[in-house]
């Protein structure tokens, strides 16, 4: 879902989770059994989302909310491992669920027989456009140059993805866009992984991250073409979004949380209130800015009518192109 739907939906948000900015609150009220909740990533430790999530555990350590968190990487299948593990826990608001669209896109692969809605919304939390990068050995210089070599050569262009993950689906929804093909090469390290093969060759094309679109195009040895965003970046101004180009696509990370299906409302009240405290620390906004990741909060009920939106386009694409269980 576009940044344009989130700010709609942050425009009617009816901020009914409670804070833990002003001390004893109604929240203060919820007892878990816990003192600390664990918080699954269900990625490896030093990736982007156990870093977010890492910057997000220190600032409610260091908050007067009566419960802390821990995080907890659990790698594998592609995120599906740790939704898997915190899909079988009990509700009782001691295990919280680290997630962005990975879980629509395991669903679709057949990975899990669940997506989102097998857990309760808690909160959205940040969103990162992905960006359109290639390595600095390509002939093209642009994106109508990348997009007309696809067309040329469909098919063949290799281009590093996590198969069967969100970084795949950027490029197969790229492609329904666009009427191209590529040639996937399977990466594993995630965008890290995907920057080094840009970097030595061994693939053309590929997403990759703010720092690299920022640090390692001066000496050419990586291009970016577009930014997947509604509007251009600051910290990149020189890179136009799709939209620009003439591609009506965005696509990010939007990363948030869940809880257990079944977790009983002022549990899910609770947590969401305190997730919402850092996003409203201005210090903590900018130094998510700074890496290229903006916070935008959304609560519990607009939380899952996000995901609605979100899920029916990964859907509708997976349908289209006959991706997975709609093969």
């Amino acid at each position: 879902m576009n940044r344009k739907t989130i700010t709609n939906l942050l425009g009617g948000v009816a901020l009914t989770a409670v804070s833990i900015l002003g001390g004893t609150t109604a929240a203060s009220a919820v007892e878990l059994p816990c003192t600390t909740a664990k918080l699954i990533v269900p990625w490896g430790a030093g990736g982007g989302t156990s870093v977010i999530f890492g910057i997000f555990e220190k600032a409610i350590d260091s908050s007067d909310a009566p419960v802390k968190v821990k995080v907890v990487t659990v790698p594998g299948q592609g995120g599906a491992k740790g939704a898997k593990e915190a899909h079988a826990a009990k509700p009782d608001g001691c295990t919280l669920f680290a997630i962005h669209q990975h879980l629509p896109v395991n669903y679709i692969n057949g990975v899990t027989d669940f997506s989102w809605d097998g857990f309760e919304p808690v909160a959205m939390l940040t969103d990162t456009p992905e960006i359109i990068g290639a390595g600095g050995h390509v002939p093209y210089e642009d994106l109508e140059g990348m997009l007309a070599a696809a067309k040329e050569n469909p098919g063949a262009i290799p281009t590093g993805v996590s198969m069967g993950a969100t970084s795949h689906f950027l490029w197969i929804m790229l492609g329904a866009k666009t009427d191209t093909d590529y040639a996937y090469v399977p990466f594993q390290g995630g965008t890290a992984g995907r920057i080094t093969g840009l970097l030595n060759g061994s693939i053309d094309l590929g997403g990759i991250n703010m720092a690299a679109a920022r640090t390692q195009r001066g000496d050419g040895k990586l291009k970016a073409f577009a930014i997947a965003a509604d509007e251009r970046n600051p910290l990149i101004p020189d890179v136009p979004t799709l939209k620009e180009k003439g591609v009506d696509m965005t696509y990010s990370l939007t990363r948030g949380v869940m809880l257990p299906k079944g977790t009983p409302k002022e549990i899910v009240d609770y947590w969401a209130g305190v997730f919402k405290a850092p996003t409203e620390d201005q210090e903590f906004v900018d130094a998510q800015a700074a890496k290229g990741t903006a916070v935008v909060y959304l609560g519990p009920e607009d939380y899952a009518a996000w995901w609605e939106g979100t899920e029916k386009e990964f859907l509708d694409a997976a349908k289209a192109l006959k991706v997975g269980r709609f093969q």
